[in-house]
């Protein structure tokens, strides 16, 4: 999908390095460098390791263009534009460790050339599928001798704490993450890993030790910590050997395996041999009756089994399941098939992602970036409407605004009498959903939409429908 809007518009979430900053002008990303910026662009574009990291696909594609289309920079870089840009706590384990182990890897590769990275946030990273880049070229600058690592404590923040939160805790980082744009604080961490816990891996050092030292230095300078650190010999290659021994630690992480009933969700669900199939079908004809769509969004997407029919025909297809454990699990199937146009993320439809951080808007909430050429909705309405409780008209108001103007949704209710249906309402009170009924489901779509096409399913208790928002 393009934009024919070429003004130029600030990106709410670059104003904390004043060095540069990023903006769009319709789909363009463009990054204003200032003098210092640009003179530690020129040298970074001539190294070799940057060259190497660009031709891998693991720093966003960037290229110089002319100054004058941002008045007032001293050089301008155009960076190739994310399909779908997502936040560090709508990521699966698995996917914020390979994100870290990039951020790890870019930072080992920069110092032996001489560079360092200002920053060390996990928003620094994005996906192109279910392979992380590195987004902020303006992070890498000259490395100065005795410098620490000025990101460490961003990345303790925002990558490594959450990690060890899930590893060593079984605890889900996700709403950590989401609760403060800046992570999870030492002083959090130090609470939670008391006694035997401090031992655990990479506990005593990046927790306990980190604290200790932020509190010794709180009223120190930049420069008199630099000049401690020389004084007590540190060094480019101290500074690697850590940045290795930080790998090692990463690789070593894994999530807990809990149990979790959506995983078995296909088996357990429903359906019959005969509605997959059908289901499937009906999917396919709708990605397909929308040419090549740019974005597909799969609202309870489950094993991913209608994302990849969708990603057969679609450009970019975002995969949106509630359970982190489900979410990655399909991550790292993904991963294994080198998946290039799925992103699976971690939400929960009735709490979507908020915006976030400064004014609510440095990090875009999921309404903000979510309208796409076709959705899926297919098995989700039922658990808002009875699961959650939410009203069935603004089920139907939230599906359709995921959908750009003339763009389509696919969207299955499943009947009161369904076996799935049945098992939400028996928990509920009798007659608290007098409205949830397919006649009334039906009102609710063409009051905002054109009915294409409908399909009941053979077990006779599901309805797939096909409408044109807008039409």
């Amino acid at each position: 999908m393009t934009s024919s809007d070429t003004r130029i518009r600030v990106e709410p979430g670059s104003f904390r390095d004043p060095a540069n900053r990023v903006f769009h002008a319709g789909d363009q990303v463009l990054r204003g460098l200032g003098p210092q910026a640009a003179r530690d662009w020129q040298t970074l574009a001539a190294s070799d390791f940057f060259t190497t990291l660009l031709a891998e696909g693991k720093v966003c594609g960037t290229e110089p263009v002319d100054p004058g289309v941002l008045p007032g920079w001293t050089a301008v870089l155009r960076h190739d534009r994310i399909p779908f840009v997502s936040h560090p706590y709508e990521w699966s384990f698995g996917m914020l460790r390979d994100a870290t182990l990039l951020h790890l890897e870019i930072l080992r590769r920069a110092l032996p050339a001489g560079f360092t990275t200002k920053d060390g946030t996990a928003y620094n990273l994005q996906w192109r599928g279910a392979t992380p880049v590195f987004i902020d070229v303006g992070s890498f600058a000259p490395l100065a001798d005795g410098e620490p690592w000025a990101g460490y404590r961003q990345f303790c923040q925002t990558m490594l704490y959450p990690l060890l939160l899930q590893a060593h805790l079984g605890v889900d980082f996700q709403p950590w993450l989401r609760a403060r744009v800046d992570g999870v604080e030492p002083d959090q961490m130090r609470r939670l890993f008391r006694g035997a816990r401090r031992l655990l891996p990479g506990v005593l050092t990046h927790v306990h030790l980190h604290g200790a030292m932020q509190e010794r230095n709180a009223r120190a300078s930049t420069t008199d910590v630099r000049a401690q650190l020389r004084a007590a010999g540190y060094s480019r290659d101290l500074a690697l050997a850590t940045v290795r021994g930080i790998e090692k630690l990463v690789r070593r992480l894994d999530r807990r395996d809990e149990p979790s009933h959506w995983v078995d969700y296909q088996r357990t669900c429903s359906y019959t041999a005969q509605d997959r199939a059908e289901k499937e079908q009906f999917v396919t004809a709708a990605v397909t009756a929308a040419g090549t769509p740019g974005l597909v969004l799969d609202l309870g997407a489950n094993d991913g089994r209608y994302a990849r029919i969708a990603a057969r025909h679609a450009a970019t297809v975002v995969a949106v399941e509630q359970d982190p454990a489900v979410v990655d699990t399909l991550y790292r199937a993904l991963r294994a098939e080198g998946e290039q146009r799925i992103l699976p993320l971690v939400m929960d439809l009735a709490d979507p992602s908020p915006g976030g951080g400064w004014r609510g808007v440095e990090r875009a909430g999921f309404a903000a970036r979510a309208r796409a050429d076709v959705v899926l909705a297919l098995a989700v309405v039922h658990h808002l409407a009875i699961g959650r409780n939410v009203p069935l008209a603004q089920v139907v108001d939230q599906l359709v605004d995921c959908v750009r103007p003339g763009g389509r949704l696919v969207v299955e209710f499943v009947h009161p009498e369904d076996v799935m249906a049945r098992r939400l309402l028996a928990n509920k009170p009798d007659g608290l959903f007098p409205d949830y009924r397919r006649d009334e489901f039906e009102r609710l779509l063409a009051a905002r939409c054109r009915v294409e096409r409908q399909r009941e399913l053979p077990s006779g208790t599901r309805t797939l429908y096909q409408v044109v928002v807008g039409g």
